[in-house]
């Protein structure tokens, strides 16, 4: 960061990180700069701490609709899609409606304090979910959930500060490995201990449990939480700049490699506004994509659910909920494997603005793939019993790895987007405010898009528009739309550079 008392007017083309100084020669210039030590600790810490969120939000997946249709609230399961989707939507509205103001206050108290009090309030929300026995229930602690987690921003901006652009490689990689692996975990229990009673008898036949058929893996999920939040609260420390404590000396510090360096009395960076933030044409490129983004992957979520629990018939896949916790925890592994795999390679190899930009560009096929995967398991099914011969369901497995596959690349924009907001932040002290705006976006798309595209999925399947297949379409059109709004991002961060 440029020194207090620098009188330069910096604006959207000026970097976060400062890499040279006026008196740096040619031959400084030219020399690789040499990485950051990376806060291994502090890493670890906040991998914890974010495992939690990834965890009780899929445990939901693969029994929602179940958990819908034995509330009686239709007698049409082409119906049931709808009420899931507003258990869905109900929580990103949630979520949009404290998401800016978690940033706003984090970088105020400082990052800790927020950070665990979400954990909390979704942990508490979370398991009174498995005790719900009517939709209002239902949404009412969905709402909870949503409020509670409006502090991811404020944890993307954690990770912004521990980091600078020589480590961030290694580190993003390694942070982006806890959606995926929560995303196995997740799937994993709601699909293995939804109705415990009946699936373990033996081991699980209580009455309490058959009375709550869900209150299991909602437990689960609330116990790993809790243990994240202990393991927290010993080891992240606070990375507000403004509230760093150096341990040594006592005094307020700045780091970037763990060692503690006494701040000169200055006036701190102030951060900007929402006005000014979005003024700022990089930023509201960020912020419009990352709408379209989260517009898109949360709805191919929801209706990949949706698509492998619907009748063969009516378009899907007629799965059971531990198949689709099976598949959602395939889904997981690809991620991680993609995380740990290449991820690393592929920010050191491309430019953040243009593999940002490939990945959009990947959404209008996972679309296009799930049709063939119904008029596999249509050709494949028996006439008169229905079910799939032993051929076709490896076939579907196939399709299904090949097709969370193209998502869980498609998805690696969401890193992306992470480091081309703090790249792009006019100064440190609006780092969370920027995450906030784009995390903002997000949830705004995350808080209609379940409801919009089950809907869509009933209506297509119920009139038999297109052959049931008119979400294919419209899905298929948003994607393209969705690449073009990318585009932008690239242009003006090929203007910044310039």
């Amino acid at each position: 960061m440029p020194p207090a008392n620098d009188t330069t007017n910096y604006d959207e083309t000026c970097p976060l990180l400062r890499t040279s100084n006026p008196h740096t020669t040619e031959a400084q210039i030219a020399e690789k700069p040499k990485p950051t030590p990376l806060p291994k600790g502090q890493l670890a810490a906040l991998c914890v701490v974010r495992l939690v969120d990834p965890i009780a939000f899929t445990q939901v997946f693969p029994y929602v609709n179940e958990f819908m249709s034995d509330l009686h609230l239709t007698d049409d399961p082409s119906k049931i899609g709808f009420y899931s989707g507003l258990v869905e939507s109900i929580f990103a509205i949630s979520q949009l409606c404290s998401i800016y103001h978690w940033a706003k206050i984090s970088d105020v108290i400082g990052r800790r304090p927020v950070i665990f009090l979400g954990i909390i309030g979704l942990t508490m929300s979370t398991l009174m979910f498995g005790l719900s026995k009517s939709l209002a229930s239902v949404l009412l602690v969905r709402c909870l959930g949503g409020l509670f987690s409006g502090n991811i921003a404020v944890i993307h901006s954690v990770l912004g500060e521990i980091t600078d652009s020589t480590n961030q490689m290694v580190a993003l990689p390694i942070y982006g490995l806890t959606w995926p692996l929560g995303s196995i975990i997740g799937p994993l229990i709601g699909g293995t201990f939804s109705h415990p009673a009946s699936k373990y008898p033996k081991i699980l036949g209580y009455q309490f449990l058959k009375n709550y058929p869900y209150f299991l893996p909602c437990f689960i999920a609330s116990v790993i939480a809790i243990i994240g939040v202990f393991l927290g609260f010993l080891f992240l420390e606070e990375t507000l700049p403004s509230k760093r404590i150096c341990k040594k000396s006592g005094s307020s510090t700045a780091s970037t490699n763990g060692e503690c360096a006494i701040i000169a009395p200055a006036l701190p960076d102030k951060p900007f506004g929402v006005s000014k933030l979005l003024s700022i044409p990089i930023i509201s490129a960020l912020a419009l994509s990352g709408f379209t983004l989260s517009y898109l992957a949360t709805s191919f979520d929801v209706v990949f659910v949706l698509f492998c629990y619907s009748p063969i018939e009516s378009g899907g896949l007629a799965f059971s909920a531990s198949q689709i916790g099976y598949s959602l925890a395939t889904a997981g592994a690809i991620a991680a494997a993609i995380q740990l795999c290449i991820m690393s390679y592929l920010l050191r190899t491309f430019e953040s603005a243009k593999l940002y930009n490939f990945c959009m560009a990947l959404w209008p096929y996972t679309f296009l793939v799930l049709p063939i995967l119904n008029l596999i398991a249509r050709a494949g099914s028996d006439e008169t019993t229905g079910e799939l011969g032993t051929a076709t369901i490896a076939f579907l497995w196939v399709g299904i790895a090949f097709v969370l596959m193209l998502t869980k690349v498609a998805s690696l924009a969401y890193s992306i987007s992470m480091i081309l907001t703090k790249e792009n932040a006019p100064n440190a002290a609006s780092l969370g405010q920027s995450n906030g705006i784009v995390q903002f976006a997000m949830c705004f798309a995350r808080s209609f898009a379940p409801f919009l595209v089950s809907s869509l999925f009933a209506i297509s399947v119920e009139y038999n528009l297109l052959g049931g297949y008119l979400w294919v379409a419209i899905m298929v059109t948003v994607s393209f739309l969705g690449t073009t709004m990318s585009r932008k991002i690239e242009q003006h961060s090929a203007k910044t550079i310039g």
